[in-house]
C-alpha cells in the first residue's frame, strides 16, 4: 500500500484529489489542511508522496518542502508544489525548496494519477 497525502486548506480540491486517488486500490490517501499537519502526518505516517499546496495556514508549502527534505528521516518522500500560480518564478521557488515536481490547480484528476505513478516510480 503506498501512502499519498494530500495537503490543501480547499475542501474542493481535497475532494477532487481523493476522488481521483481512491480510483487505484494500492493508494492509501491521507489528507491535511495546513502546513503543520502535514509535517505531523510525515513524522508520524512517513507517506511515500506529498502533494503540497502553497498558500496555507500555519506554514506554508514552501517551508514544509524544505522541512521534509532536510529532515534525514523524511527526505525520502517524494514532494510535488501544487499551486494556482503558474509563474517560472514560482517553479523556481518550488525546485529551490526540494520539490521533486509541480503541478498547477486546478488540477485534472488524469494528471494527479500520472504524478503520483511517476513520482512512486521514482521514490
Amino acid at each position: 500500500m503506498n501512502k499519498v497525502l494530500l495537503v490543501d486548506d480547499e475542501a474542493k480540491i481535497l475532494a477532487l484529489g481523493r476522488a481521483a486517488l481512491s480510483r487505484v486500490p494500492e493508494y492509501e490517501t491521507i489528507v491535511a489542511r495546513d502546513g503543520q499537519e502535514a509535517l505531523e502526518i510525515c513524522a508520524e505516517q512517513s507517506p511515500e508522496v506529498v502533494f503540497l499546496d502553497v498558500m496555507m495556514p500555519r506554514k506554508d508549502g514552501y517551508a514544509v518542502c524544505r522541512e521534509i527534505k532536510a529532515n534525514p528521516a523524511l527526505q525520502h518522500i517524494k514532494v510535488c508544489i501544487v499551486t494556482a500560480f503558474a509563474q517560472q518564478s514560482t517553479l523556481k521557488e518550488a525546485t529551490a525548496a526540494g520539490a521533486d515536481d509541480y503541478m498547477t490547480k486546478p488540477f485534472r484528476p488524469s494528471e494527479l494519477l500520472a504524478k503520483a505513478a511517476a513520482l512512486l516510480a521514482a521514490a
